[in-house]
């Protein structure tokens, strides 16, 4: 999982060279980062588990839950979206 969310946050950047050649740079993320990442992947997955074990056994929808899951999403593409540009 690390190596997806590793390429999924390395950003490629072209540079040109002092004869006009261009290269390019490939910038990788933090190990930090990367953690922080997986952390709120495996987070979601967790909360939405809960919150089906949830509906299943209790027969209604938990707005905290959802609302936990809906604020560790937006973190997530937040994230993906700020390292790539």
């Amino acid at each position: 999982m690390r190596g997806w969310i590793r390429k999924a946050l390395t950003r490629k950047v072209s540079l040109r060279g002092p004869r006009g050649k261009i290269y390019t740079v490939e910038e990788e993320p933090s190990e930090k980062l990367v953690l922080a990442v997986q952390f709120s992947i495996v987070m979601a997955l967790c909360f939405t588990a809960l919150e089906a074990i949830h509906m299943i056994f209790l027969g209604r929808f938990n707005n905290e839950i959802f609302s936990a899951i809906s604020s560790l999403v937006g973190t997530i593409i937040g994230i993906l979206i700020a390292k790539k540009t």
